[in-house]
């Protein structure tokens, strides 16, 4: 197996995640704070002055070392059992050579209505050859893009194309995995759900005896890791359940917390419950870029010197995420898009603990190593019930 992801990388991912999850608020969704990591890197690879020391400050990467981060990152996660990475940049201009050059791993197309013939000879030499052939006649060709790369669990870009934009960057994460020991179908059955707004009702609800391993403390915050099938490569599934009134920006981060922190279940096992579930949000992510202090890369006037000759500044950035966990495993995708416009041994079971998230609680996909949340999802209302987000 390749070498993991440096300490840098991964603490960069979880101080970004730790930031922007209060900007989210307390109702149910599901983000990508890889995914989010991935796609700002790779534009802050291009960004210069002080728009790179903005995105620098977030991100803890800039410029060429943005570059090399951004595809190292990559290259680990895609090695996650399950988990496919996926990155694509369409432009109605020419990217430059340095800027393509540092992202190796990253498909680079045309966009509906590229003027590149109307473009001086100075900034038109600065590209690749790229025939008018690859110009796609409309957004379909971005739609199956996104499709393809989550495996049809997000089909379509999370902001529709308008004709305004110079460039697109859309980064997927999309990741299939199956329980080590899946949950038994016949012990599903409806158990009482108090969600976040003080109302109980039944949702179904699965079952499964767990080692005492896969579960522990920190700071008040349940925290149960479920195994998924497959060799040390596997991800990692968390499930945090914190104090009653506690929020997501509070307890979502602790499933990252180090061994340092944990406190051990003292039982021999547990009996889980664990309802059946899915969310899906779409974020408007550039809401957000200002309360983490990017200001520069959003209006007229950005320095992207490194990425085109054109002027450029970031539009948009939404994110598109869905989490569906069921009996036998979970599937989960992420599509972040970045637009650009110019200007153990068997248990002894002596004594089992219950552990029942049967109140608002988190999910939080991470690697193989346990460090990188690849996805984090909050479930406030009743799964099943009005807000659930099913697919």
């Amino acid at each position: 197996m390749t070498p993991g992801p440096i300490a840098f990388e991964a603490d960069a991912v979880q101080a970004l995640a730790v930031r922007w999850l209060p900007c989210l608020g307390d109702d149910d969704f599901v983000c990508s704070p890889a995914g989010l990591w991935l796609a700002l890197g790779a534009v802050a690879s291009g960004a210069r002055g002080r728009t790179g020391e903005e995105l620098a400050a977030l991100l803890g990467v800039e410029g060429e070392a943005a570059a090399g981060a951004v595809t190292g990152a990559g290259r680990w996660l895609a090695a996650t059992d399950g988990l496919v990475v996926a990155t694509g940049v369409w432009s109605t201009m020419p990217v430059l050579p340095a800027f393509r050059r540092g992202l190796p791993d990253v498909g680079f197309g045309v966009l509906p209505g590229a003027a590149w013939l109307a473009l001086p000879d100075s900034v038109f030499g600065a590209t690749d050859d790229i025939s008018l052939g690859e110009i796609p006649d409309s957004q379909d060709e971005l739609d199956a893009w996104v499709t393809e790369a989550t495996g049809g669990r997000i089909q379509r870009l999370p902001l529709g194309l308008d004709g305004s934009e110079d460039l697109v960057l859309v980064n997927a994460l999309a990741l299939k995995a199956s329980w080590l020991t899946a949950f038994p179908g016949h012990l599903t059955r409806d158990e009482p759900f108090t969600d976040g707004y003080g109302e109980t009702r039944p949702v179904p609800t699965m079952r499964q005896r767990i080692p005492a391993a896969w579960v522990w403390y920190v700071e008040g915050v349940t925290v149960v890791e479920l195994p998924c099938a497959g060799d040390e490569a596997a991800a990692r599934v968390r499930f945090v359940l914190g104090p009653v009134g506690a929020g997501p920006a509070e307890v979502l981060p602790v499933a990252w917390a180090g061994p340092a922190a944990r406190k051990r279940l003292t039982a021999d096992s547990a009996d889980l419950t664990l309802p059946r579930f899915t969310l899906r949000t779409r974020t408007e992510a550039d809401a957000h870029l200002a309360a983490l202090g990017i200001t520069r890369a959003l209006r007229p006037g950005a320095d992207f010197a490194g990425l085109s000759a054109a002027g450029l500044f970031i539009s948009k950035v939404v994110q598109e995420a869905v989490v569906e966990v069921a009996e036998e495993g979970v599937e989960a995708a992420a599509v972040t898009q970045v637009t650009m416009t110019r200007s153990a041994a068997p248990p002894r079971h002596k004594v089992v603990e219950r552990i029942a998230f049967d109140r608002p609680f988190g999910v939080v996909v991470m690697d193989t190593t346990g460090e990188v949340p690849l996805f984090a999802g909050w479930r406030q209302s009743a799964p099943g019930g009005a807000g659930s987000g099913a697919l």
